[in-house]
């Protein structure tokens, strides 16, 4: 697993329980995700040049320990199997003491982003992508 992403709570950013509030835990996840696929050689600005990117079609998340305001995290993430068109990645989001806070697997397709289609992913980033697999674990 890489570092893919490090971040802080504020205020803003929990909900009426006092903890950080669902949409963020996705927005750090997401985040990592990005992180994670740049570091195998996707180039965000393939975005504009070749229409090409990434969708997420399947989110299975497991909420352990509740993150408050000021608490530092940071998101580890690595690549579970990679597909031709898609790639299964976890991500584990950790507090300052190393705690799991959450985990999330995700299902991510690379995609033409005018035919609104999947496509197959780039070699260079499938044999990257591969080369970080490692055995799929439960949330």
């Amino acid at each position: 697993m890489e570092f893919t992403f490090k971040g802080v709570v504020y205020p803003a950013q929990t909900d009426a329980m006092g903890h950080m509030t669902v949409q963020f835990y996705i927005a750090a996840f997401d985040q990592a995700f990005w992180h994670l696929v740049a570091s195998l050689g996707y180039n965000p600005g393939w975005r504009d040049e070749r229409q090409e990117g990434w969708a997420d079609v399947r989110h299975e998340i497991d909420y352990r320990a509740e993150l408050k305001v000021g608490d530092l995290f940071t998101v580890e993430s690595t690549v579970n199997r990679v597909g031709s068109s898609s790639l299964t990645t976890r991500h584990v989001l950790r507090n300052f003491n190393n705690e799991i806070c959450s985990e999330i697997m995700m299902i991510s397709v690379y995609y033409d982003l005018l035919n609104r289609v999947s496509k197959p992913i780039p070699g260079t980033i499938k044999s990257a992508a591969s080369a970080l697999v490692s055995a799929p674990s439960p949330l």
